[in-house]
């Protein structure tokens, strides 16, 4: 049985969020380039994660697990962006970042 991993849940469940930002994002607001980097870098964080769990060294973890945080670190910057851009209200923005800040921890 495998032990439960925080971050990687925490960074799925955050990716799902993206994944449904996005569809609202196009669907609502028929925006189709800032959102696609949104979903970019919101889903790449948990792939990074997962690879990081299955690297085959420290250094490799170490390694994929920095590219996560940059990913993170770009979709804050996209979250932003796409609320003060009025694509996203104020409350959907804080709520995406607030889930961002716990996947950074």
């Amino acid at each position: 049985m495998e032990r439960e991993n925080i971050i990687q849940q925490k960074s799925y469940d955050f990716a799902i969020r993206i994944v449904k930002a996005y569809k609202y994002i196009v669907e609502n607001k028929s925006e189709y380039v800032l959102s696609k980097q949104l979903v970019r870098s919101g889903t790449s964080i948990g792939a990074n994660i997962e690879e990081a769990i299955g690297g085959q060294s420290t250094k490799d973890f170490y390694a994929k697990m920095s590219i996560s945080y940059k990913e993170a670190r770009e979709c804050r910057f996209w979250i932003r962006l796409l609320t003060d851009s009025d694509y996203l209200t104020k409350d959907q923005g804080n709520s995406l970042i607030q889930d961002l800040e716990e996947v950074q921890k």
